[in-house]
């Protein structure tokens, strides 16, 4: 349909509520963020190729809501919310309430047409949330490892020590249920035969980058907020950084790159390169994450397991 005659809404969303902006009526209603005011929603919205709708992430209570209006056939674009506030800034609009946040998302789905959001197989939502549970319970684990070691008394040691075990069979649980999975399981084996990724990176790079194997070296760095962003002006040439992305991937990743500058053969000559053309330990080691993300979505696109000569 004509962008002209499209409805453009903005949902901002929070724990117990949803506030809405239509344009160009500009209409704007508030309801409940509950099964009652999904549905009282849903009797608001056009028809689904007459619209579309931009939603903010709010960590988790947008996704029941983007779920729904996904398996209805809407076009739902969810986006980071320091662009939006980015783009308020640029009209003018300092203040902040949540009525001003639907209309400031409604005008941003109009000017910048986002990209909607995939459906995310019931599966892969399954494990994501699965993996996301296993990486709080093993911090939880590393604090009250932590404070083990600082704890002398009797009763209070007894008492995080038995916390302790509670969280290794949670962990365990949680580490069964996801190898369950076949699909799962194959896709952390390639990822795995890359000398210097560990269980941790495998788990987390299959969850939190489903779409590894789908893109190419440059779509794939992009995403997870690996590819170095120009800062150049008339004459000045500024230093290349990285931005955005994936933060929980990119976490493991700086883990994985240390690890596999010193076993792994390719990493290793591509950092000593690097380095002996100048290059900061930083820029080594963020350009040693970008090339072990190209090696592993290579191999989850072919299906093949590590090769030493095919990656170098």
């Amino acid at each position: 349909m004509d962008g002209a005659n499209l409805t453009w809404i903005g949902i901002d969303v929070a724990k117990a509520s949803l506030d809405l902006h239509f344009i160009p009526s500009g209409q704007a209603h508030s309801l409940t963020n509950d099964s009652a005011g999904h549905q009282q929603l849903q009797s608001l919205l056009p028809e689904p190729a007459c619209c579309r709708i931009v939603l903010e992430a709010t960590g988790g209570y947008e996704r029941k809501l983007v779920a729904q209006l996904l398996d209805a056939g809407y076009h739902v674009a969810v986006v980071n919310p320091r662009r939006v506030r980015d783009f308020a800034r640029c009209l003018g609009l300092i203040a902040k309430t949540d009525r001003l946040d639907a209309r400031v998302l409604a005008l941003f789905a109009k000017q910048a047409e986002p990209a909607p959001a995939q459906k995310t197989p019931e599966k892969q939502a399954e494990i994501q949330q699965l993996v996301a549970r296993r990486r709080q319970l093993i911090n939880l684990r590393t604090m009250e490892s932590n404070r083990l070691e600082t704890t002398h008394v009797k009763t209070a040691r007894q008492s995080i020590q038995a916390i302790l075990k509670i969280l290794e069979r949670q962990i365990n649980g949680i580490e069964k249920l996801v190898e369950s999975d076949d699909d799962w399981r194959q896709k952390t084996q390639l990822v795995k035969s890359v000398p210097g990724l560990g269980g941790v990176t495998a788990t987390t790079l299959v969850a939190d980058v489903p779409e590894l194997g789908k893109l190419n070296r440059q779509q794939i760095s992009a995403l997870v907020g690996l590819a170095p962003f120009n800062r150049d002006s008339g004459k000045h040439q500024g230093k290349r950084s990285i931005s955005g992305g994936r933060k929980s991937v990119r976490c493991v990743l700086y883990m994985a790159a240390l690890a596999a500058r010193r076993c792994n053969p390719v990493i290793k000559a591509f950092a000593d390169r690097l380095a002996q053309h100048g290059k900061p330990f930083k820029v080594v080691l963020t350009a040693c994450m970008r090339k072990l993300l190209v090696i592993v979505n290579a191999l989850v696109k072919s299906g093949q397991a590590w090769n030493p000569q095919a990656a170098s």
